[in-house]
């Protein structure tokens, strides 16, 4: 093989990979390099080489690319969680399609055209959620930000791009009372120490904040001065909760929460519909790009006042409320319990009468509802997790035939791997990205298929 590690090379960079990373050829072997952009010519140094391909990292680039812009952030080659901040936003969103439109070109018979990725008209501060580990620096010292890409080693971070502002100055407010106050930190070499994590949600329309505080115990030591501090700095901090995780794991929250202000959840809006949030409930990370994701899906659904619909993996019933507007009757099924019960809660904070949760395996509610109960649906709406739909439940939807499918997929690998499955019976009508997670590699997707015959 003549790459070979530590050696230096001038390569020019012919595409982007799905993660951003600019991919390089040396005689035929393919060389991926972190930060480089398509059209580029760089020099590397080979840092990794396996029996397939090789890694390289930028030590010049020789000829810059058009799109590349100065980053507006110090730490993220670090922390790896926007791997694009180095590229032009518009230019992203059509790296995110070209992604999507390769996976189709290989797998699908119908060689579809991709729509363009939906993009943000201010990509920046979007999450309404932030975690942040807390832990000491080699020279002992207390510190606050995120773990670099791939360690649990933690970066120190004064502002993230992608961050809510005020949910980021709550944070920084309560680490500042951890330090002031010599509250001990969590050490996860030991297991000892107290302060493990700071996680904040925050309500992007209602503004509301919920804090919480995960800890390896059951107390914090000036809890009451901690939560007046709190609550009279910031009006609009509706919660604050105790999360108790001394389990030795990743996991960021235990299962046990106790609440020290508030009722121990906060509320948003998305679309015409108000959510109750809580510390361990789900909900979409970008709210303004899941409302227009929804929109699409519910659209491209052509639902009627006569539709049964089906929504498989429905979390808290965001989507199920969005499409109950159009419907006859929405049945939203979905394994996690807890899940639920927000999502009739949900149902009833809205005034939405013609959705019911059931809990438990798609596989047995499915055979259940259409073999016992003979509901058939008109419309089955899917959201599975980055795996995709299993087998089984291909093979459900294959035996219902609903009249039309929507598929909204966190990962367009598995989207597109479950469309080949579908296509013998169903038309794929159109696959939309959507940009939820601006300057990361992510891409969220909106396919709608058509019965055929």
């Amino acid at each position: 093989m003549s790459v070979k590690k530590n050696e230096i090379y001038t390569v020019e960079i012919v595409d982007n990979g799905y993660s951003g990373e600019g991919i390089a050829k040396i005689e035929g072997f393919t060389i991926f390099v972190p930060n480089a952009i398509k059209g580029e010519k760089v020099k590397i140094i080979i840092v990794k080489v396996l029996t397939s391909h090789a890694f390289g990292k930028i030590v010049e680039i020789i000829e810059t690319s058009k799109y590349r812009k100065e980053s507006d952030c110090t730490t993220y080659k670090r922390c790896g969680g926007c791997s694009l901040r180095h590229i032009e936003y518009k230019e992203t969103l059509k790296m995110k399609q070209n992604a999507v439109q390769s996976l189709v070109n290989k797998t699908l018979k119908n060689k579809i055209e991709v729509q363009e990725t939906l993009g943000m008209e201010n990509p920046l501060n979007y999450r309404n959620k932030a975690q942040y580990p807390i832990g000491t620096s080699k020279d002992g010292k207390p510190i606050m930000g995120v773990f670099a890409n791939r360690t649990h080693e933690i970066i120190p971070i004064n502002e993230c791009c992608i961050q809510d502002k005020q949910a980021e100055k709550v944070a920084k407010f309560i680490f500042d009372f951890i330090v002031k106050n010599n509250i001990s930190i969590y050490d996860e070499n030991t297991g000892k120490g107290l302060i493990r994590h700071i996680v904040t949600k925050i309500g992007k329309k209602t503004n509301e904040i919920m804090c919480i505080i995960v800890i390896n115990g059951t107390q914090i030591p000036k809890e009451k001065e901690l939560v007046e501090d709190i609550t009279t700095k910031f009006n609009n901090v509706k919660t604050v909760v105790k999360n108790i995780n001394m389990k030795n794991t990743n996991v960021i929250l235990g299962k046990e929460n106790i609440n020290l202000y508030g009722d121990g959840y906060i509320t948003d809006k998305l679309g015409e519909y108000t959510f109750k949030i809580s510390p361990l409930s789900f909900y979409q990370v970008n709210p303004v790009q899941a409302e227009k994701l929804y929109n699409i899906g519910v659209e491209g659904a052509n639902i009627t006042k006569d539709n049964v619909v089906f929504d498989l993996y429905c979390g808290i019933g965001t989507i199920s409320l969005f499409m109950a507007k159009y419907a006859k009757k929405v049945y939203g099924i979905e394994i996690v319990e807890e899940a639920i019960e927000a999502a009739k809660e949900n149902a009833n904070i809205n005034g939405v009468e013609n959705a019911e949760f059931i809990a438990g395996d798609v596989e047995f509610v499915l055979d259940d509802l259409i073999n016992n109960k003979f509901v058939k649906p008109d419309i089955v709406m899917v959201d599975p997790p980055r795996k995709g739909l299993d087998n089984k439940s291909i093979e459900n939807i294959l035996k219902i035939m609903p009249k039309r499918l929507v598929y909204i997929s966190c990962n367009p690998a598995t989207l597109v791997r479950d469309l080949a499955k579908l296509e013998e019976s169903f038309m794929v009508d159109f696959i939309k990205p959507v940009d939820m997670f601006p300057f990361t590699s992510h891409v969220e997707c909106c396919s709608v298929l058509y019965l055929k015959n």
